[in-house]
């Protein structure tokens, strides 16, 4: 009795599984106008360009990649509702849209959170250990977006 109901509940995931797949959400990457980036729009060093890169770029850019496990409900749902989270809260591809009032706040959260270990997201981390912040990182990463803020304040003369 017990064979045949695990049985039963065993074939019922299964068919609940495949019919998730069914379902599936949007993984796509806008189009970057490359002139509004903030690689574009800021004073950024190599180092800074790659920390990003290795550490934001999946979440807060249109460049998002996709691997093959964001192909899979519903691992697929809960990435993508990440990433357009992500998206939302702070698109360096669309860097050079925000007024610049938004550009400094964006700014200074950025370095408070990587300084708190809030980002990048520890159920990121797993699946993308390369993407850690050292300390080193950390001040790297808190002293550009320091000189960047004290340039966007700085009148134009």
């Amino acid at each position: 009795m017990i064979k045949k109901i695990l049985k039963i509940a065993l074939i019922v995931i299964v068919v609940i599984f495949v019919g998730m797949q069914a379902f599936r959400p949007t993984l796509s990457n806008p189009p970057v106008d490359e002139a509004q980036t903030i690689n574009a729009k800021t004073q950024m060093t190599p180092q800074v360009a790659s920390i990003l890169d290795r550490s934001c770029r999946d979440c807060h850019t249109n460049k998002t990649v996709w691997p093959w496990y964001t192909q899979i409900a519903p691992v697929s749902w809960w990435l993508a509702n990440h990433v357009s989270d992500g998206r939302r809260d702070l698109n360096m591809s669309e860097w050079g849209k925000l007024p610049k009032d938004r550009q400094d706040r964006k700014l200074r959260q950025m370095c408070d959170e990587v300084q708190d270990g809030q980002m990048p997201l520890s159920s990121y981390l797993p699946m993308h250990p390369t993407a850690k912040l050292s300390d080193q990182d950390k001040k790297i990463l808190c002293g550009w977006t320091d000189a960047e803020r004290d340039r966007l304040n700085t009148p134009s003369k």
